[in-house]
Protein backbone atom coordinates (compact mmCIF):
# COMPACT_ATOMS: atom_id res chain seq x y z
CA UNK A 1 0.00 0.00 0.00
CA UNK A 2 2.88 1.97 0.79
CA UNK A 3 4.37 1.92 -2.66
CA UNK A 4 0.88 2.86 -4.24
CA UNK A 5 0.16 5.18 -2.14
CA UNK A 6 3.73 7.01 -3.21
CA UNK A 7 2.62 6.69 -7.05
CA UNK A 8 -0.33 7.85 -6.26
CA UNK A 9 1.45 11.05 -4.56
CA UNK A 10 4.11 11.53 -7.83
CA UNK A 11 1.23 11.35 -10.30
CA UNK A 12 -0.93 14.03 -7.96
CA UNK A 13 2.36 15.91 -7.87
CA UNK A 14 3.15 16.07 -12.04
CA UNK A 15 -0.26 16.94 -12.69
CA UNK A 16 -1.05 20.67 -11.90
CA UNK A 17 2.47 21.37 -12.76
CA UNK A 18 1.79 20.36 -16.40
CA UNK A 19 -1.08 22.63 -16.14
CA UNK A 20 -3.69 20.31 -14.75
CA UNK A 21 -6.35 17.45 -16.12
CA UNK A 22 -7.95 20.43 -18.61
CA UNK A 23 -4.42 21.07 -20.22
CA UNK A 24 -3.87 17.15 -20.83
CA UNK A 25 -5.08 16.23 -24.01
CA UNK A 26 -3.51 12.28 -24.00
CA UNK A 27 -1.28 10.16 -21.62
CA UNK A 28 1.19 7.15 -22.75
CA UNK A 29 4.37 5.78 -21.02
CA UNK A 30 7.11 3.79 -22.88
CA UNK A 31 9.94 2.45 -21.29
CA UNK A 32 10.90 5.13 -18.78
CA UNK A 33 8.71 8.09 -19.96
CA UNK A 34 5.70 9.51 -19.02
CA UNK A 35 4.52 10.84 -23.25
CA UNK A 36 2.11 13.74 -22.32
CA UNK A 37 0.25 15.32 -25.32
CA UNK A 38 -0.63 19.16 -23.89
CA UNK A 39 -2.83 21.71 -25.17
CA UNK A 40 -1.15 24.36 -23.87
CA UNK A 41 2.89 23.66 -23.49
CA UNK A 42 2.89 27.29 -21.65
CA UNK A 43 1.12 26.55 -18.45
CA UNK A 44 4.14 23.73 -17.37
CA UNK A 45 6.36 24.39 -14.72
CA UNK A 46 9.33 22.71 -16.24
CA UNK A 47 11.66 23.89 -13.01
CA UNK A 48 9.42 22.65 -10.73
CA UNK A 49 8.78 19.45 -12.17
CA UNK A 50 12.55 18.67 -12.13
CA UNK A 51 12.46 19.27 -8.72
CA UNK A 52 9.85 16.46 -7.66
CA UNK A 53 12.49 14.29 -6.11
CA UNK A 54 10.59 11.24 -8.55
CA UNK A 55 11.39 13.12 -11.53
CA UNK A 56 15.09 12.46 -13.32
CA UNK A 57 14.10 15.31 -15.86
CA UNK A 58 12.22 15.84 -19.12
CA UNK A 59 12.17 16.23 -22.87
CA UNK A 60 10.71 18.02 -25.45
CA UNK A 61 9.30 16.27 -28.71
CA UNK A 62 6.32 15.61 -29.95
CA UNK A 63 4.86 14.73 -26.96
CA UNK A 64 5.88 16.50 -23.23
CA UNK A 65 7.83 13.01 -22.01
CA UNK A 66 8.69 13.62 -18.46
CA UNK A 67 11.18 10.88 -17.28
CA UNK A 68 10.97 8.45 -13.87
CA UNK A 69 12.79 5.24 -14.60
CA UNK A 70 11.96 1.94 -15.52
CA UNK A 71 9.15 0.64 -13.17
CA UNK A 72 8.10 3.29 -11.83
CA UNK A 73 6.73 5.24 -15.11
CA UNK A 74 4.61 1.72 -15.54
CA UNK A 75 2.79 2.26 -12.24
CA UNK A 76 2.52 6.20 -11.86
CA UNK A 77 1.07 6.28 -15.25
CA UNK A 78 -2.26 4.49 -14.18
CA UNK A 79 -2.57 7.02 -11.22
CA UNK A 80 -2.09 9.96 -13.29
CA UNK A 81 -4.52 8.75 -15.59
CA UNK A 82 -7.75 8.37 -13.07
CA UNK A 83 -6.31 11.61 -11.45
CA UNK A 84 -6.96 13.19 -15.32
CA UNK A 85 -10.27 11.32 -15.56
CA UNK A 86 -11.78 12.42 -12.01
CA UNK A 87 -10.09 16.18 -12.88
CA UNK A 88 -12.45 16.58 -16.09
CA UNK A 89 -15.62 15.00 -14.27
CA UNK A 90 -14.81 17.84 -11.72
CA UNK A 91 -14.31 20.36 -13.90
CA UNK A 92 -16.57 23.13 -13.39
CA UNK A 93 -18.89 23.47 -16.50
CA UNK A 94 -18.41 26.94 -18.95
CA UNK A 95 -20.37 29.76 -18.12
CA UNK A 96 -21.56 32.54 -15.71
CA UNK A 97 -20.88 30.51 -12.67
CA UNK A 98 -17.30 29.20 -14.20
CA UNK A 99 -14.01 29.57 -15.94
CA UNK A 100 -14.47 29.45 -19.50
CA UNK A 101 -13.61 26.87 -21.80
CA UNK A 102 -10.33 27.10 -23.43
CA UNK A 103 -10.92 27.47 -26.89
CA UNK A 104 -8.52 26.45 -29.94
CA UNK A 105 -8.08 30.32 -31.19
CA UNK A 106 -6.66 30.63 -27.16
CA UNK A 107 -4.64 27.71 -27.37
CA UNK A 108 -2.99 28.87 -30.65
CA UNK A 109 -2.10 32.39 -29.63
CA UNK A 110 -1.04 31.47 -26.24
CA UNK A 111 1.38 28.51 -27.69
CA UNK A 112 1.88 28.71 -31.17
CA UNK A 113 5.46 30.09 -30.27
CA UNK A 114 6.88 27.85 -28.15
CA UNK A 115 5.44 24.51 -29.85
CA UNK A 116 6.63 25.93 -33.67
CA UNK A 117 10.25 26.29 -32.12
CA UNK A 118 10.03 22.64 -30.49
CA UNK A 119 8.41 20.73 -32.96
CA UNK A 120 9.91 22.23 -35.74
CA UNK A 121 13.34 20.61 -35.71
CA UNK A 122 11.20 17.02 -35.01
CA UNK A 123 8.28 17.43 -37.61
CA UNK A 124 10.52 16.11 -40.93
CA UNK A 125 8.77 13.18 -42.68
CA UNK A 126 11.68 11.14 -42.05
CA UNK A 127 11.22 11.73 -37.81
CA UNK A 128 7.88 11.36 -37.67
CA UNK A 129 7.83 8.24 -39.59
CA UNK A 130 10.80 7.06 -37.50
CA UNK A 131 8.54 8.25 -34.46
CA UNK A 132 5.93 5.32 -35.78
CA UNK A 133 8.09 2.47 -36.31
CA UNK A 134 9.10 3.12 -33.15
CA UNK A 135 5.29 3.48 -31.25
CA UNK A 136 4.93 0.08 -32.87
CA UNK A 137 7.87 -1.81 -31.50
CA UNK A 138 8.19 -0.02 -27.81
CA UNK A 139 4.93 -1.53 -26.53
CA UNK A 140 6.28 -4.80 -27.40
CA UNK A 141 9.48 -4.28 -25.20
CA UNK A 142 8.21 -5.70 -21.74
CA UNK A 143 7.06 -9.17 -23.31
CA UNK A 144 10.72 -9.44 -25.07
CA UNK A 145 12.47 -8.77 -21.64
CA UNK A 146 10.25 -10.77 -19.98
CA UNK A 147 10.82 -13.86 -22.69
CA UNK A 148 14.38 -12.89 -22.84
CA UNK A 149 15.00 -13.27 -18.96
CA UNK A 150 13.15 -16.08 -19.09
CA UNK A 151 15.06 -18.12 -21.96
CA UNK A 152 18.32 -17.00 -20.25
CA UNK A 153 16.64 -18.70 -16.86
CA UNK A 154 15.75 -21.85 -18.98
CA UNK A 155 19.01 -21.89 -21.26
CA UNK A 156 21.15 -22.47 -17.54
CA UNK A 157 18.64 -25.04 -16.12
CA UNK A 158 19.68 -26.98 -19.58
CA UNK A 159 23.06 -26.12 -19.26
CA UNK A 160 23.34 -27.34 -15.48
CA UNK A 161 21.04 -29.99 -16.19
CA UNK A 162 18.77 -28.99 -13.39
CA UNK A 163 14.81 -29.37 -13.27
CA UNK A 164 14.50 -31.26 -16.32
CA UNK A 165 10.81 -31.28 -15.73
CA UNK A 166 10.27 -27.61 -15.87
CA UNK A 167 12.53 -26.65 -18.64
CA UNK A 168 9.96 -27.80 -21.32
CA UNK A 169 7.64 -24.98 -19.89
CA UNK A 170 10.08 -22.28 -19.59
CA UNK A 171 10.80 -22.68 -22.93
CA UNK A 172 7.55 -22.77 -23.79
CA UNK A 173 6.46 -19.69 -22.01
CA UNK A 174 10.18 -18.36 -23.59
CA UNK A 175 9.09 -18.71 -27.28
CA UNK A 176 5.18 -18.29 -27.08
CA UNK A 177 5.63 -14.79 -27.93
CA UNK A 178 8.25 -15.12 -30.48
CA UNK A 179 6.75 -16.87 -32.38
CA UNK A 180 3.84 -15.06 -32.89
CA UNK A 181 4.99 -11.40 -32.64
CA UNK A 182 4.44 -10.60 -36.37
CA UNK A 183 0.70 -10.73 -35.37
CA UNK A 184 1.52 -8.37 -32.78
CA UNK A 185 3.32 -6.15 -34.89
CA UNK A 186 0.61 -6.29 -37.53
CA UNK A 187 -1.91 -5.24 -35.02
CA UNK A 188 0.17 -1.96 -33.47
CA UNK A 189 1.10 -1.05 -37.37
CA UNK A 190 -2.46 -0.56 -38.08
CA UNK A 191 -3.40 1.06 -35.11
CA UNK A 192 -0.49 3.31 -35.58
CA UNK A 193 -1.27 4.17 -39.30
CA UNK A 194 -4.53 4.71 -38.59
CA UNK A 195 -6.56 1.04 -39.58
CA UNK A 196 -8.37 -1.06 -37.71
CA UNK A 197 -5.68 -3.03 -35.26
CA UNK A 198 -7.09 -6.01 -35.65
CA UNK A 199 -7.33 -6.30 -39.19
CA UNK A 200 -3.45 -5.37 -39.01
CA UNK A 201 -3.21 -8.19 -36.77
CA UNK A 202 -5.24 -10.86 -39.03
CA UNK A 203 -3.31 -10.04 -42.02
CA UNK A 204 0.15 -10.36 -40.19
CA UNK A 205 -0.89 -14.00 -38.74
CA UNK A 206 -0.68 -15.21 -42.61
CA UNK A 207 3.03 -15.09 -42.27
CA UNK A 208 3.23 -17.26 -38.82
CA UNK A 209 0.71 -19.81 -39.96
CA UNK A 210 1.67 -23.56 -40.46
CA UNK A 211 -0.38 -23.81 -43.61
CA UNK A 212 1.94 -21.37 -45.57
CA UNK A 213 4.52 -24.13 -45.99
CA UNK A 214 2.44 -25.82 -48.60
CA UNK A 215 2.34 -22.44 -51.02
CA UNK A 216 5.33 -21.78 -53.49
CA UNK A 217 6.57 -18.32 -54.34
CA UNK A 218 9.14 -17.03 -56.67
CA UNK A 219 10.49 -20.82 -56.92
CA UNK A 220 10.55 -21.94 -53.57
CA UNK A 221 8.13 -23.15 -50.81
CA UNK A 222 7.32 -20.61 -48.38
CA UNK A 223 8.55 -21.34 -44.57
CA UNK A 224 5.87 -20.25 -41.32
CA UNK A 225 7.74 -17.47 -40.13
CA UNK A 226 9.31 -15.68 -43.14
CA UNK A 227 9.47 -12.04 -43.29
CA UNK A 228 9.37 -11.49 -39.73
CA UNK A 229 8.25 -8.61 -38.27
CA UNK A 230 9.09 -6.83 -41.22
CA UNK A 231 6.75 -8.45 -43.38
CA UNK A 232 4.02 -7.92 -41.17
CA UNK A 233 4.99 -4.41 -40.74
CA UNK A 234 4.23 -4.28 -44.52
CA UNK A 235 1.36 -6.70 -44.48
CA UNK A 236 0.00 -4.13 -41.86
CA UNK A 237 0.74 -0.78 -44.27
CA UNK A 238 -0.84 -2.45 -46.89
CA UNK A 239 -4.19 -3.32 -44.96
CA UNK A 240 -4.27 -0.11 -43.81
CA UNK A 241 -4.07 1.45 -47.39
CA UNK A 242 -6.66 -1.23 -48.56
CA UNK A 243 -9.11 -0.29 -45.83
CA UNK A 244 -9.11 2.92 -46.10
CA UNK A 245 -9.86 2.81 -49.96
CA UNK A 246 -12.68 0.72 -49.31
CA UNK A 247 -14.11 3.29 -46.50
CA UNK A 248 -14.25 5.58 -49.74
CA UNK A 249 -15.42 3.63 -51.99
CA UNK A 250 -17.42 0.43 -50.71
CA UNK A 251 -21.19 1.36 -50.03
CA UNK A 252 -21.75 2.09 -46.59
CA UNK A 253 -24.54 -0.94 -46.24
CA UNK A 254 -22.11 -2.93 -47.89
CA UNK A 255 -19.28 -1.92 -45.60
CA UNK A 256 -19.08 -4.07 -42.58
CA UNK A 257 -19.27 -6.76 -45.05
CA UNK A 258 -16.90 -6.02 -47.99
CA UNK A 259 -14.70 -3.86 -46.22
CA UNK A 260 -12.64 -6.18 -44.12
CA UNK A 261 -13.07 -9.34 -46.45
CA UNK A 262 -11.72 -7.23 -49.10
CA UNK A 263 -8.67 -6.12 -47.01
CA UNK A 264 -7.63 -9.42 -45.60
CA UNK A 265 -8.22 -10.82 -49.30
CA UNK A 266 -6.01 -8.58 -51.11
CA UNK A 267 -3.55 -7.65 -48.37
CA UNK A 268 -3.12 -11.48 -47.64
CA UNK A 269 -2.19 -12.11 -51.25
CA UNK A 270 0.00 -9.69 -51.34
CA UNK A 271 1.66 -10.77 -48.55
CA UNK A 272 1.60 -14.47 -49.56
CA UNK A 273 2.87 -13.84 -53.26
CA UNK A 274 5.56 -11.03 -52.94
CA UNK A 275 6.13 -9.51 -49.37
CA UNK A 276 6.90 -12.93 -47.31
CA UNK A 277 9.84 -13.47 -50.27
CA UNK A 278 10.78 -9.78 -49.89
CA UNK A 279 11.06 -9.37 -46.34
CA UNK A 280 12.50 -12.77 -45.89
CA UNK A 281 15.20 -12.06 -48.24
CA UNK A 282 15.72 -8.56 -46.42
CA UNK A 283 15.49 -9.86 -42.94
CA UNK A 284 18.43 -12.40 -44.03
CA UNK A 285 20.62 -9.94 -45.22
CA UNK A 286 20.30 -8.00 -42.35
CA UNK A 287 21.22 -10.82 -40.35
CA UNK A 288 24.31 -11.43 -42.81
CA UNK A 289 25.44 -8.08 -42.82
CA UNK A 290 25.17 -7.94 -38.84
CA UNK A 291 27.38 -11.12 -38.82
CA UNK A 292 30.48 -9.97 -41.53
CA UNK A 293 30.60 -6.11 -39.71
CA UNK A 294 31.45 -7.77 -36.70
CA UNK A 295 33.00 -10.90 -37.99
CA UNK A 296 35.38 -8.46 -40.19
CA UNK A 297 34.83 -5.08 -38.87
CA UNK A 298 34.93 -6.09 -35.08
CA UNK A 299 36.64 -3.38 -32.70
CA UNK A 300 36.22 -0.81 -35.78
CA UNK A 301 32.51 -1.28 -36.23
CA UNK A 302 32.30 -1.25 -32.48
CA UNK A 303 34.31 1.77 -32.07
CA UNK A 304 31.71 3.66 -34.30
CA UNK A 305 28.76 2.16 -33.32
CA UNK A 306 29.07 2.82 -29.88
CA UNK A 307 30.52 6.21 -30.55
CA UNK A 308 27.83 7.45 -32.34
CA UNK A 309 24.93 6.13 -30.70
CA UNK A 310 24.55 9.09 -28.23
CA UNK A 311 24.28 11.68 -31.20
CA UNK A 312 21.58 9.11 -33.30
CA UNK A 313 19.49 8.93 -29.90
CA UNK A 314 19.78 13.12 -29.32
CA UNK A 315 18.29 13.08 -33.33
CA UNK A 316 15.72 10.51 -32.17
CA UNK A 317 17.28 8.59 -35.19
CA UNK A 318 17.90 5.42 -32.86
CA UNK A 319 14.03 4.28 -33.25
CA UNK A 320 15.09 2.64 -36.66
CA UNK A 321 17.11 0.57 -34.82
CA UNK A 322 14.53 -1.15 -33.19
CA UNK A 323 13.15 -3.31 -36.30
CA UNK A 324 16.38 -4.52 -37.01
CA UNK A 325 17.54 -5.61 -33.51
CA UNK A 326 14.03 -7.34 -33.47
CA UNK A 327 14.42 -8.98 -36.86
CA UNK A 328 18.18 -10.35 -34.90
CA UNK A 329 16.03 -11.47 -31.97
CA UNK A 330 13.67 -13.10 -34.14
CA UNK A 331 16.42 -14.96 -36.29
CA UNK A 332 19.24 -16.06 -34.14
CA UNK A 333 18.06 -15.54 -30.27
CA UNK A 334 19.51 -11.93 -29.65
CA UNK A 335 21.31 -8.78 -31.25
CA UNK A 336 24.49 -8.24 -31.09
CA UNK A 337 24.04 -4.51 -32.05
CA UNK A 338 22.52 -3.61 -28.49
CA UNK A 339 25.67 -4.68 -26.36
CA UNK A 340 27.77 -2.50 -27.99
CA UNK A 341 25.46 0.01 -28.48
CA UNK A 342 25.13 0.02 -25.12
CA UNK A 343 28.46 1.00 -24.44
CA UNK A 344 27.42 5.08 -24.88
CA UNK A 345 25.61 4.32 -21.19
CA UNK A 346 29.14 3.73 -19.70
CA UNK A 347 30.73 6.83 -21.49
CA UNK A 348 27.82 8.72 -20.46
CA UNK A 349 28.31 7.52 -16.78
CA UNK A 350 32.50 7.93 -16.93
CA UNK A 351 31.88 11.71 -18.10
CA UNK A 352 29.31 12.11 -15.22
CA UNK A 353 32.09 10.64 -12.80
CA UNK A 354 34.45 13.60 -14.41
CA UNK A 355 32.26 16.09 -14.01
CA UNK A 356 31.73 15.50 -10.19
CA UNK A 357 35.60 15.57 -9.75
CA UNK A 358 36.30 18.48 -11.66
CA UNK A 359 33.83 20.70 -10.48
CA UNK A 360 34.52 19.83 -6.39
CA UNK A 361 32.86 23.87 -5.60
CA UNK A 362 29.51 23.07 -8.01
CA UNK A 363 27.31 21.84 -5.63
CA UNK A 364 24.07 22.09 -7.47
CA UNK A 365 26.06 19.90 -10.45
CA UNK A 366 27.21 17.35 -8.13
CA UNK A 367 24.29 16.69 -6.50
CA UNK A 368 22.75 16.30 -9.92
CA UNK A 369 25.24 13.18 -10.85
CA UNK A 370 24.70 11.45 -7.44
CA UNK A 371 21.52 11.52 -7.60
CA UNK A 372 21.37 10.40 -11.43
CA UNK A 373 24.18 8.33 -11.62
CA UNK A 374 22.45 4.84 -9.64
CA UNK A 375 19.93 5.49 -12.72
CA UNK A 376 22.72 5.72 -15.34
CA UNK A 377 24.16 2.73 -14.33
CA UNK A 378 21.44 0.61 -14.77
CA UNK A 379 21.08 2.36 -18.15
CA UNK A 380 19.00 5.13 -17.99
CA UNK A 381 20.71 7.90 -19.60
CA UNK A 382 18.33 10.68 -19.82
CA UNK A 383 19.16 12.49 -16.05
CA UNK A 384 23.04 12.36 -16.98
CA UNK A 385 22.61 13.59 -20.70
CA UNK A 386 20.22 16.46 -20.14
CA UNK A 387 20.98 17.47 -16.63
CA UNK A 388 25.04 17.50 -16.93
CA UNK A 389 26.74 16.33 -20.29
CA UNK A 390 24.84 17.54 -22.85
CA UNK A 391 24.33 21.41 -21.74
CA UNK A 392 28.39 21.73 -20.65
CA UNK A 393 28.76 20.52 -24.23
CA UNK A 394 32.30 19.37 -24.02
CA UNK A 395 31.72 16.39 -21.17
CA UNK A 396 28.94 15.10 -24.26
CA UNK A 397 31.33 14.63 -26.80
CA UNK A 398 33.79 12.80 -24.30
CA UNK A 399 31.10 10.63 -23.16
CA UNK A 400 30.94 9.68 -26.70
CA UNK A 401 34.67 8.57 -27.10
CA UNK A 402 34.68 6.42 -23.76
CA UNK A 403 31.06 4.76 -25.34
CA UNK A 404 33.41 4.35 -28.30
CA UNK A 405 36.24 2.60 -26.64
CA UNK A 406 33.73 0.58 -25.16
CA UNK A 407 31.65 -0.62 -28.02
CA UNK A 408 34.93 -1.33 -29.74
CA UNK A 409 36.27 -3.57 -26.96
CA UNK A 410 32.80 -5.55 -27.23
CA UNK A 411 33.61 -5.68 -31.57
CA UNK A 412 36.74 -7.34 -31.29
CA UNK A 413 36.07 -10.03 -29.20
CA UNK A 414 32.86 -10.37 -31.84
CA UNK A 415 35.77 -10.72 -34.51
CA UNK A 416 37.76 -12.90 -32.64
CA UNK A 417 34.58 -15.10 -32.51
CA UNK A 418 32.88 -14.19 -29.08
CA UNK A 419 29.41 -13.34 -30.07
CA UNK A 420 27.97 -10.95 -27.47
CA UNK A 421 24.18 -10.34 -27.69
CA UNK A 422 21.16 -9.71 -25.96
CA UNK A 423 18.00 -11.73 -26.11
CA UNK A 424 15.74 -8.69 -25.79
CA UNK A 425 15.77 -4.33 -26.61
CA UNK A 426 15.04 -1.99 -24.19
CA UNK A 427 17.61 -2.24 -20.89
CA UNK A 428 21.71 -1.34 -21.33
CA UNK A 429 24.03 -0.71 -18.44
CA UNK A 430 24.45 -3.59 -15.69
CA UNK A 431 20.41 -3.98 -16.15
CA UNK A 432 20.99 -6.05 -19.53
CA UNK A 433 23.20 -8.37 -17.67
CA UNK A 434 19.91 -10.59 -16.99
CA UNK A 435 19.63 -10.83 -21.02
CA UNK A 436 22.77 -11.56 -21.84
CA UNK A 437 23.71 -14.39 -24.21
CA UNK A 438 25.95 -15.30 -26.63
CA UNK A 439 28.23 -19.02 -28.41
CA UNK A 440 30.58 -19.15 -25.76
CA UNK A 441 28.96 -19.88 -22.77
CA UNK A 442 26.94 -17.26 -20.25
CA UNK A 443 30.22 -16.79 -18.14
CA UNK A 444 32.41 -15.65 -21.24
CA UNK A 445 29.18 -13.83 -22.40
CA UNK A 446 28.73 -11.93 -19.21
CA UNK A 447 32.93 -10.92 -18.81
CA UNK A 448 33.02 -9.56 -22.60
CA UNK A 449 30.59 -7.13 -21.36
CA UNK A 450 31.26 -6.24 -18.21
CA UNK A 451 34.61 -5.65 -19.52
CA UNK A 452 32.97 -3.27 -22.01
CA UNK A 453 31.49 -1.66 -19.34
CA UNK A 454 34.50 -1.23 -17.75
CA UNK A 455 36.50 0.31 -20.76
CA UNK A 456 33.72 2.31 -21.47
CA UNK A 457 33.50 3.91 -17.73
CA UNK A 458 37.31 4.97 -17.85
CA UNK A 459 37.61 5.95 -21.42
CA UNK A 460 34.80 8.37 -20.83
CA UNK A 461 36.29 9.18 -17.33
CA UNK A 462 39.75 10.11 -18.80
CA UNK A 463 38.28 12.07 -22.00
CA UNK A 464 35.88 14.30 -19.66
CA UNK A 465 38.78 14.75 -16.81
CA UNK A 466 41.48 15.95 -19.19
CA UNK A 467 39.86 17.50 -22.57
CA UNK A 468 36.03 17.71 -21.19
CA UNK A 469 36.70 21.09 -19.88
CA UNK A 470 37.83 24.43 -21.17
CA UNK A 471 40.00 27.06 -18.65
CA UNK A 472 36.85 29.19 -19.10
CA UNK A 473 34.40 26.58 -18.66
CA UNK A 474 36.32 25.46 -15.26
CA UNK A 475 36.04 29.53 -14.44
CA UNK A 476 32.80 29.70 -15.20
CA UNK A 477 31.02 26.40 -13.56
CA UNK A 478 33.78 25.46 -10.55
CA UNK A 479 32.05 28.06 -8.21
CA UNK A 480 31.67 28.01 -4.27
CA UNK A 481 28.19 28.98 -2.95
CA UNK A 482 30.15 30.02 -0.14
CA UNK A 483 29.44 34.01 0.01
CA UNK A 484 31.89 36.66 -0.22
CA UNK A 485 33.10 38.81 2.41
CA UNK A 486 31.31 42.01 1.26
CA UNK A 487 28.21 39.45 1.67
CA UNK A 488 28.99 38.71 4.83
CA UNK A 489 29.45 42.21 5.86
CA UNK A 490 26.22 43.66 4.42
CA UNK A 491 24.30 41.39 6.63
CA UNK A 492 25.83 41.94 10.33
CA UNK A 493 28.53 39.43 10.26
CA UNK A 494 25.49 36.88 9.88
CA UNK A 495 26.78 34.28 7.28
CA UNK A 496 23.83 33.11 5.23
CA UNK A 497 23.21 29.57 4.97
CA UNK A 498 25.44 27.60 2.70
CA UNK A 499 23.72 24.23 3.05
CA UNK A 500 22.76 23.10 -0.26
CA UNK A 501 19.01 22.10 -1.07
CA UNK A 502 17.97 18.33 -0.47
CA UNK A 503 18.26 16.50 -3.75
CA UNK A 504 15.35 17.79 -5.69
CA UNK A 505 14.23 20.43 -3.58
CA UNK A 506 12.41 23.75 -5.02
CA UNK A 507 15.60 25.52 -4.48
CA UNK A 508 16.90 27.10 -7.79
CA UNK A 509 20.63 27.18 -8.30
CA UNK A 510 22.58 29.77 -9.58
CA UNK A 511 22.47 30.79 -13.35
CA UNK A 512 26.33 30.59 -13.09
CA UNK A 513 26.01 27.26 -11.72
CA UNK A 514 23.27 25.50 -13.66
CA UNK A 515 24.14 23.30 -16.10
CA UNK A 516 20.52 23.99 -18.06
CA UNK A 517 22.24 27.75 -18.63
CA UNK A 518 25.03 26.76 -20.43
CA UNK A 519 25.97 27.43 -24.05
CA UNK A 520 25.39 23.69 -25.52
CA UNK A 521 28.71 24.22 -27.92
CA UNK A 522 30.95 25.25 -25.27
Amino acid sequence: MATEDKNRATAAAILPLVGGAANVASIAHCMTRLRLGLHDRTLVDDEALKALPAVMGVVEDDTYQIVLGPGTVARVTPEFEQLVEKGREAAPAPGPGGPAAVSSDDLAAQGAAIKAQQKAKNATPFKLFLRKIANIFVPLIPALIGCGIIAGLNGLLVNLEWLPAVTPALAAMASGFMALIAVFVGYNTAKEFGGTPILGGAVAAIIVFPGVANIDAFGQTLSPGQGGVLGALGAAVLAVYVEKWCRRWVPEALDVLVTPTLTVLISGLVTIFGLMFVAGEISSAIGTFADWLLSNGGAGAGFVLGGLFLPLVMLGLHQALIPIHTTLIEQQGYTVLLPILAMAGAGQVGAAMAVYFRLPRNESIRRTIKSALPAGLLGVGEPLIYGVSLPLGRPFITACVGGAFGGGFVGLFNQLGDTVGSTAIGPSGWALFPLLDGNHGLGSTIAIYAGGLLVGYVAGFLATYFFGFSKDLLTEFNVSQEPAPSTIAATGGTTPSTTPPAAGGPDTPDPGTDPAKAPAGV
